[in-house]
């Protein structure tokens, strides 16, 4: 039923683009999405999906539209790759830790451990489907052993087979590629979890300081290979260290322990013609936000609005920040007359500057394929018509 899907493509509105080319003139898409956060001129801002691998659907819409699975990126003509931009096959976690294994399974749910010693549970039905119910580091000894065995950045495996091939591919990409950073709060967590993490903080300072420098003075041995081969246009770091209450550590734990190893991002970016250090956190991040930036990070999504991120208030607050997403994903379940104001706030945002409009994160269940294709059709519209620091 592919036909049917792609019989969809008909139904694509080039009017607005048509128009906005005749004015501006064209930039690649990896230029857009540069200068965009960097707060260059443009001649109009990406339009990329932010949340979801190529051609990613929620599944109840293979039901509503058979064959959208293989096509739902070109309907709607998202640009870039992955969520806009892309990231390497270079291993960037613990390496050499063998199989995951299944320990339970029934009709519900699968339980695996890795072989780092990390336990989780995958739910087979619903939005939420993954959570770590054990972690890999209990005492310091677990964490010595994980770092001897784990963490060499020399690992030959480390780099994909084909990276050569790899390499030719990417220097002739006209879409942004990411050096990848599983962060410094981010790889914490997944060594001890967050409840764990908390008290470390406190019990055993040094061990905390351990992990989370030893894992950036890894990365960054790996990437200093990677920039041998190839321009990046930007490295992220994922934390997910708030909740809709704030940041789960304070700024003097921030500041202790976290801005240090951004410093030496920062430092590598510089080095390396690299202008944009993107940080992905869910949560209330406004006030997370100011630490980032005086810690040499330039631009951070998704700001959920749920969570009480409003992203007019943080562009005007921090002027220099690039945002991506920020825009309500539960308007999508509502109907097009709150879409359509959505969507509209979207185009004022645009107009701020350093802003790339996306929903602030992937859908969940309760929402359409009818109303998430009419959602971004909208938005493709206001940004094909609508030029970054204007008023109009």
């Amino acid at each position: 039923m592919l036909f049917f899907a792609l019989g969809l493509l008909g139904r694509r509105s080039s009017l607005g683009e048509r128009h906005f080319k005749g004015i501006w003139g064209a930039m690649t898409h990896r230029e857009r999405f540069v200068r965009t956060l960097t707060g260059q001129e443009v001649d109009r801002v990406p339009f990329i999906k932010v949340f979801g691998g190529k051609n990613q659907i929620v599944p109840k819409w293979e039901k509503e539209c058979p064959g959208i699975s293989q096509c739902i990126d070109e309907i709607l003509q998202f640009e870039g790759e992955h969520r806009g931009w892309q990231r390497t096959d270079v291993n960037m976690e613990l390496s050499q830790v063998g199989e995951t294994k299944i320990i339970e399974e029934n009709e519900s749910r699968i339980v695996q451990g890795r072989g780092d010693g990390t336990v989780e549970i995958i739910q087979k039905v619903g939005d939420f489907h993954r959570y770590t119910v054990e972690w890999p580091v209990k005492s310091r000894k677990d964490w010595y052993q994980i770092k001897e065995r784990h963490m060499q950045a020399d690992d030959p495996e480390r780099f994909p087979k084909d990276w050569p091939e790899q390499v030719a591919r990417y220097r002739n990409r006209d879409y942004p590629l990411q050096l990848t950073h599983r962060g410094v709060y981010g790889f914490a967590r997944s060594m001890m979890g967050d409840i764990n993490l908390a008290y470390a903080f406190y019990d055993d300072p040094e061990l905390v300081h351990d992990i989370m420098d030893s894992y950036t003075d890894m990365a960054i041995a790996i990437w200093s290979k990677m920039v041998k081969d190839i321009d990046f246009d930007l490295i992220e770091c994922w934390e997910d260290m708030a909740s809709r209450n704030g940041a789960l550590i304070s700024p003097a734990t921030f500041r202790e322990f976290m801005k240090p190893n951004y410093l030496k991002i920062a430092s590598f970016a510089k080095e390396h013609g690299i202008n944009i250090i993107l940080v992905d956190s869910d949560g209330y991040i406004e006030n997370l936000t100011e630490l980032m930036l005086e810690s040499g990070v330039t631009a951070l999504y998704p700001y959920e609005v749920q969570a009480g991120n409003d992203v007019g208030r943080v562009l005007d607050r921090f002027p220099s920040l690039g945002v991506i997403g920020g825009l309500d994903k539960n308007v999508m379940a509502k109907g097009k007359k709150e879409i359509d104001r959505e969507i509209e706030r979207a185009r004022e945002l645009i107009r701020k500057g350093r802003y790339i409009p996306g929903p602030d994160h992937f859908v969940l269940s309760d929402v359409s394929w009818a109303n998430y294709r009419y959602f971004m059709e909208r938005l493709r519209e206001v940004v094909m018509t609508t030029k970054p620091g204007t008023d109009f």
